[in-house]
């Protein structure tokens, strides 16, 4: 046995048997079959939704911002938030003692006025009388008359100026203009309010919670698929898992742009009979734009993977010959509605051209290429693959 043993040619022999014995333990523990190599997913019909998502504001149909012409401080405070108003009520009232004393000041006016007019009238009937006798030249008589009419110019005046007042004092009690809902009040008793240029506002009044409407700002490349009519779908964060239904009224035309991005206000109208959806909540929106029924379907997956070590790789750019060359020109060029999957085939990876239709971010509508329901495709690579290709943690067998 030692001689044997002291044999290089026996030597020989245990190196060949300790390599083949490590060789078949390797594949055992790092090598799969193809068809574990892969996942694999069935081709499968279904229907199909695309929608387009934005976020947006709930906000109700119709806001007033009721404010005051007069300028004056809060004497009384009727409403508060939240405070259902009819067309008419009173909201507040604004201390009016000068406004008071403006108008009282514009009577007087209007007395004197009339008694300047009276003077001037009986100073005209005079005249004329005189005129008559020969006892004035014409230019009194003129004179006379003349100042008759700046007299009664003065009365109307003074008269237009007690209306202004009239309204004014009015302006200092302010009323609802419509029915509805306070939203806002930006007042308090004691506060001094400046009618100036800009009239501030004192209160937001919603006119109908019941009807509200959502302002979505959606992304250029989206606003082509949206047309007015189309419904809506949006959630809410203070309802968890429950879904609202809206119609698209209105797609403004006027753009926003911030830091080169450019977006579209889209309105849309909601009912809310239960007036559970606020004011100023946000709404994530998605509308469908492309709907498919009963066409044939694959997982996004199949469309990303791409092979670790493809069976032929591609030669390089300048390596190319004539011919070859003229065969890629003829090809048609991948576009967005062109991809390509992968099935398995004999043990080996077979490309499969297709032509894409819309898809709902999780599956693709496949319109045509070589594929049918129930084929298996390729959407990724097993654990055990990437441990074969030297990816995993676990470093490969040496056997020496």
């Amino acid at each position: 046995m030692k001689k044997i043993l002291r044999s290089p040619l026996a030597w020989f022999f245990i190196a060949v048997a300790v390599i083949a014995a490590g060789t078949v333990t390797y594949r055992q523990l790092y090598m799969v079959s193809p068809g574990q190599q892969y996942r694999l997913q069935p081709v499968e019909k279904g229907d199909l939704s695309q929608t387009v998502s934005a976020n947006g504001t709930i906000n109700p149909v119709s806001l007033v911002n009721v404010g005051t012409q007069v300028s004056g401080t809060v004497k009384k405070l009727y409403v508060d938030f939240n405070s259902k108003v009819q067309k008419g009520q009173i909201l507040l009232e604004l201390d009016d003692a000068l406004l008071a004393a403006q108008q009282k000041q514009s009577l007087a006016n209007v007395q004197s006025a009339t008694a300047s007019l009276e003077l001037t009238s009986a100073n005209e009937a005079r005249m004329r009388s005189l005129f008559a006798q020969e006892y004035v030249s014409r230019q009194e008589l003129d004179t006379a008359i003349q100042a008759k009419k700046a007299a009664e110019a003065q009365l109307q005046l003074t008269r237009a100026t007690v209306e202004k007042d009239r309204a004014n004092l009015a302006y200092s009690v302010i009323r609802s203009p419509v029915s509805g809902v306070v939203v806002d009040r930006s007042v308090d008793v004691g506060q001094t309010v400046a009618a100036s240029l800009q009239t501030p506002t004192l209160f937001k009044i919603a006119q109908d919670l019941s009807k509200m409407q959502i302002d979505a700002n959606f992304a250029e490349a989206d606003i082509g698929s949206i047309r007015v009519g189309q419904l809506a779908r949006f959630t809410v964060d203070a309802f968890a898992g429950r879904s609202f239904k809206g119609v698209v009224k209105l797609i403004r035309l006027n753009p926003t742009t911030v830091q080169n991005v450019v977006t579209y206000d889209v309105v849309i109208n909601v009912d809310n009979p239960e007036q559970i959806l606020l004011p100023g909540m946000t709404a994530y929106v998605s509308i469908a734009v492309a709907e498919r029924k009963n066409v044939l379907l694959v997982p996004n997956a199949a469309l990303r993977f791409k092979p670790t070590n493809p069976d032929k790789p591609k030669p390089a750019a300048n390596q190319k010959s004539g011919d070859a060359m003229k065969a890629d020109a003829s090809k048609p060029k991948r576009d967005a509605f062109s991809g390509k999957v992968y099935v398995l085939e004999q043990g080996e990876l077979k490309p499969i051209s297709v032509s894409l239709g819309i898809t709902d971010s999780r599956n693709t509508e496949i319109i045509s290429g070589e594929l049918q329901a129930g084929d298996q495709i390729v959407v990724g690579e097993t654990q055990a693959a990437e441990k074969s290709t030297g990816s995993g943690s676990r470093p490969p067998m040496r056997m020496f």
